[in-house]
C-alpha cells in the first residue's frame, strides 16, 4: 500500500507539472504526449457515458476448447458454437460484459478473416445481451507465440499456453513493434462506431513478465495509434502493479475510464477504491476473483456494486486455459485443485458453487 500511495503522490505532481508544459511548444515524444493528452476525454464526457450504461459485470472470456488467444482466434480453431453456449450460460446469471484479448498474428495471418470473426463474436455476444472489452497487447505468460496449432495444456498448470503479443523482445524494439500499428489501426477502424464494443483495453498488464519500463515505448505508442484513430469507445490501459511508478502514471493520465486490477481481500482493495476514486472517472475492476486469497464473489462483487465500479472476473468456464488451477501451485497429476482459483462454471454448465451463482444472479437483479 505504501508503493499505492507514493504512486498517487506522484502522479498529482506529475499531473500539475504536465499542465504547464503544455502551454509551451514542445516537439518529439512530449508533443506526443500533449497530443494525446488533449484528445483524452474529458471526466464529465466519461462519465457521461458511463451513466448510459447498466452496472457492469462479467468475466474475461475464452471458450473452454481454446487454450490461448491464437486458438480462439485462428480460423481452424474458431469455434461459434462454444461461445454462444457459454455466453448463454454467463446471460443466464446476469452478466452484460465480457473482456476478451485479440492477438496480432491471428490478424496477420489474414486480416479480413480475423475480422469477420470478431465480428461473428460480437454478433453471438450482442445476441446474449452481452457488450465487449477488446484487448490488444499482452505482456503476461509465454513470450514465444506461434501461428498454427497450439500446444495442448500441461497437466495442472495455470495458463500453461497462454501467449504474450507482441511477445519478448518484440514488444522493447520499437523497429519491430512499429509494424504493428496497421494491426490496431485496422481493427479499430473497423469497430470504431460499434456499440457492441465497450472498451478498447490497449495493453493487459505493461511491464509483466520481468519487462518492467522496457513496456514503455510500446505503451506510448499504442495510446498514440489509437488516438489517431480517435474511436467512439473510451480507451484505457489498466492499473495493475503499484511499484512501477512511471507506467502507472502514464496509464492513468492517458486512461479515459480507469481500469485496474485487484486479486486482494476487502480492505486492501476497497483503500485501492478510495484512492483510485479521487480521479473522478469511472471505474472497472477489469480483473478480480481469486478464491484461495479471498477475493471471491462473495464479497468483492458486492463491494464493487456498493461503489458503482465495473465487475469483471477472471475466468468463465473450466476449459483448456487451466486457470481453475492457483497462479504457483500446480497440481502434478491434473487433478482437481482443493479450491478453484478461478471460473465459475464446470464445462457442462453446471456452476462450481451454486451459491455464488445464485449470489451473482441476486446482484445483476435477475
Amino acid at each position: 500500500m505504501k508503493k499505492l500511495l507514493l504512486f498517487l503522490l506522484l502522479l498529482t505532481s506529475t499531473t500539475s507539472t504536465f499542465a504547464q508544459k503544455t502551454k509551451i511548444k514542445t516537439k518529439g515524444a512530449a508533443a506526443t504526449a500533449a497530443a494525446m493528452q488533449n484528445q483524452r476525454w474529458s471526466a464529465e464526457r466519461a462519465n457521461a457515458w458511463y451513466r448510459q450504461h447498466p452496472w457492469m459485470s462479467g468475466a474475461n472470456f475464452t471458450p473452454s476448447t481454446a487454450i490461448n488467444q491464437l486458438e480462439m482466434w485462428q480460423a481452424e480453431t474458431f469455434d461459434p458454437a462454444t461461445i454462444d453456449k457459454e455466453l448463454g450460460w454467463a446471460e443466464g446469471i446476469g452478466f452484460n460484459t465480457m473482456r476478451v484479448f485479440l492477438h496480432s498474428l491471428a490478424w496477420q495471418q489474414d486480416p479480413q478473416g480475423f475480422k469477420k470473426r470478431v465480428n461473428d463474436y460480437l454478433a453471438i455476444a450482442d445476441k446474449h445481451h452481452i457488450q465487449t472489452i477488446l484487448v490488444f497487447f499482452d505482456d503476461c505468460w509465454n513470450k514465444d507465440a506461434k501461428v498454427g496449432t497450439q500446444p495442448a495444456p500441461k497437466p495442472g498448470i495455470h495458463n500453461s499456453g497462454w501467449v504474450q503479443d507482441p511477445g519478448d523482445p518484440a514488444s522493447r524494439d520499437s523497429a519491430t513493434f512499429v509494424k504493428l500499428k496497421p494491426y490496431v489501426q485496422d481493427v479499430l477502424r473497423s469497430f470504431a462506431t460499434d456499440k457492441r464494443v465497450l472498451l478498447w483495453d490497449l495493453y493487459n498488464e505493461p511491464g509483466n513478465s520481468n519487462k518492467g519500463i522496457s513496456s514503455m515505448p510500446l505503451l506510448r505508442n499504442v495510446f498514440a495509434w489509437a488516438r489517431e484513430v480517435n474511436p467512439s469507445q473510451p480507451l484505457s490501459v489498466g492499473l495493475w502493479n503499484w511499484g512501477f511508478k512511471e507506467l502507472n502514471t502514464f496509464q492513468a493520465l492517458n486512461s479515459d475510464v480507469l481500469t485496474y486490477h485487484n486479486y486482494d481481500e476487502v480492505p486492501a482493495h476497497e483503500r485501492v477504491i478510495e484512492l483510485l476514486k479521487t480521479h473522478g472517472r469511472p471505474m472497472i475492476c477489469t480483473e478480480y476473483m481469486a478464491r484461495p486469497r479471498n477475493s471471491r464473489f462473495v464479497n468483492i462483487m458486492p463491494l464493487l456494486k456498493k461503489y458503482n465500479i465495473g465487475a469483471i472476473n477472471w475466468g468463465l468456464v473450466d476449459g483448456k486455459t487451466n486457470t481453475k488451477y492457483q497462479w504457483d501451485v500446480p497440481v502434478a497429476d491434473g487433478g482437481e485443485p482443493g479450491e478453484w482459483f478461478h471460473e465459475v462454471f464446470r464445462k457442462d454448465g453446471t456452476p462450481y458453487h451454486p451459491d455464488e451463482t445464485d449470489l451473482i444472479r441476486k446482484t445483476n437483479g435477475k
